[in-house]
């Protein structure tokens, strides 16, 4: 099984794009889907080797919570970039709806479909409630869905023993994915020889460990024969260290909405954000977004490197709340020519 870094193969790393489709102040969904099209072309042209979009839920700055549309949305006015989740969250949905879904993405666009799964909710608990219905799922029965799940996608799957079986789906060579940002499918991932995706976007100082702990309890599988793993970083990158500091005061703003329970779309820079925050939520904030690398292209490269080097990463997976598409647009292609 190929999970594919063809299209950085002049570059020292893959890079890949994650993607929440961020719904701004003053915009629309439309907007909002639009742009992210927009971006997946010009990150084909640029060289990113994934596209993947992420599911979240009851979030008025998140498009993408119908994620798997989105992704067929995306792949379809793409060529050859790599399209996937990151993630799915496995707990919201039964598994034979995600082999289903993924099997039908896959037959449409072949070799391009990566299923990235994770066990959080992607949103607050009465949220996740409303999405599971029924299916109590909390999360805890991961390792289990993932098992089902795996099972309808074999060739004349497990799961025909049962009398169910996912068409489209059984048979297909799609890429599974392990998302995680503590070490719970860090080590889930080593033992069952997957690649595995850390969220070092919100979760920085889990991430070495976290790597670490993957890299240690790999076993060699079908599908690797040694250990793969990617790393999600915010990047925000401008032409000045000046202009990129400001434009990062819209994910740090998105941010504080979070801490503050008031979430919003994704608002436009500001000058100061010592006139926005106090200086505990400015701590919290900080926190979380610690690993974010900010700058210029000179800065964006020395801090980046050291970024890779740090994690042992076979590939970055980068973020980028901007508001201004443009500004976003630019700061994937600065980051991209950092690497050719």
């Amino acid at each position: 099984m190929s999970i594919g870094n063809e299209h950085m193969q002049h570059s020292s790393i893959p890079l890949s794009v994650l993607d929440v489709s961020p719904i701004i102040e003053g915009g629309t969904v439309a907007n909002s889907l639009h742009n992210t099209l927009d971006l997946a072309r010009h990150a084909e042209q640029w060289g990113y080797n994934r596209f993947w979009l992420a599911e979240h839920h009851n979030s008025p700055s998140i498009a993408s919570s119908a994620t798997s549309v989105v992704i067929g949305h995306v792949a379809a006015g793409t060529s050859t970039i790599r399209v996937g989740a990151g993630g799915i969250m496995l707990p919201n949905h039964a598994p034979l709806v995600i082999a289903e879904q993924f099997g039908t993405l896959e037959a449409l666009f072949p070799g391009r479909i990566d299923l990235g799964l994770g066990r959080a909710p992607g949103t607050d608990q009465l949220t996740a409630a409303a999405l599971r219905g029924g299916r109590r799922s909390n999360g805890l029965d991961f390792p289990d869905q993932l098992e089902e799940l795996r099972a309808f996608l074999e060739p004349g799957g497990s799961a025909v023993n049962r009398g169910v079986r996912a068409i489209p789906g059984e048979g297909q060579d799609i890429p599974i994915w392990l998302l995680g940002s503590s070490d719970f499918s860090a080590n889930l991932a080593g033992q069952l020889g997957l690649p595995f995706a850390f969220a070092g976007h919100f979760s920085p100082g889990f991430t070495v460990p976290a790597m670490n702990l993957y890299r240690s309890s790999f076993q060699p599988s079908e599908v690797l024969e040694k250990p793969h793993g990617m790393v999600a970083v915010n990047v925000i990158a401008a032409d000045t260290d000046e202009e990129a500091i400001r434009l990062s005061t819209s994910m740090q703003q998105l941010f504080l909405s979070f801490v503050r329970n008031r979430p919003g779309p994704l608002k436009p820079p500001v000058d100061n954000m010592d006139e926005v925050w106090s200086e505990q939520e400015k701590a919290a904030i900080q926190q979380q977004l610690g690993s974010s690398i900010i700058g210029s292209p000179d800065t964006v490269k020395r801090k980046l490197d050291a970024f890779i080097a740090a994690t042992g990463a076979d590939e970055i997976m980068i973020a980028a709340h901007i508001y201004d598409h443009q500004a976003r647009l630019r700061s994937y292609e600065i980051v991209s020519s950092l690497y050719q």
